[in-house]
């Protein structure tokens, strides 16, 4: 079972694409799903990032790698989160 904040992540991904790829899209955002299938590319994995970073106070690194699917950005997020609770 996802912990709150995954779940609360993963809504926050589907809100920001919402208007960017369509609300019937929202559906297929998804763990599994690659984000060049959902149409996402690295400009907008950065708007994404900064959107999270205003929606939890919580400040994003510039040297995170790219992720490929939105189960590795999910992660990323998750792992962030744990640094920021650890200072």
């Amino acid at each position: 079972m996802p912990h709150e904040n995954e779940k609360n992540d993963l809504e926050l991904i589907r809100n920001f694409l919402k208007d960017r790829i369509g609300p019937a899209q929202t559906e297929k955002i998804v763990p599994e799903a690659t984000l060049t299938d959902l149409g996402i590319d690295s400009l907008m994995q950065v708007e994404l990032l900064f959107e999270f970073e205003d929606k939890t106070g919580i400040s994003v690194p510039t040297d995170i790698p790219p992720p490929k699917t939105v189960g590795e950005l999910l992660q990323q997020l998750k792992e962030i989160r744990s640094r920021q609770a650890i200072k």
